[in-house]
């Protein structure tokens, strides 16, 4: 954690490609992935407003085939804090039903910067 630079944390004109382009051809590797999902902060507040969230990291879902264990907390040699979950649509259905605010990334949402 003490590696991690907070202003660096909110800069989703950095972050949001890592996440749709490079983390997911990460974990493409391993299992396909299936969708994207924000939520905590972010997925509460207008991306034009994300400004007012700097220092908060990113709470990511990626729905694959299969979990991948202990994928909660990753940080990139950008140095963001991103808490990623990889979990199943099984397990994605039961969080959505008891999350309203939750904004879908990929693959219908293509976020332009």
């Amino acid at each position: 954690m003490s590696q991690i630079k907070a202003e660096a944390i909110w800069q989703h004109e950095f972050v949001l490609p890592y996440i749709l382009n490079d983390l997911k051809a990460k974990v493409d590797e391993i299992t396909p992935v299936r969708a994207i999902y924000l939520h905590g902060s972010r997925a509460r507040v207008l991306p034009n407003d994300w400004r007012q969230l700097e220092g908060k990291d990113w709470d990511i879902m990626m729905v694959c085939d299969f979990p991948i264990v202990n994928s909660q907390l990753w940080t990139t040699a950008l140095n963001y804090h991103i808490d990623l979950a990889i979990t199943t649509e099984y397990k994605i259905k039961n969080f959505l039903r008891n999350n309203t605010s939750v904004v879908e990334l990929f693959p219908s949402y293509k976020l332009v910067i």
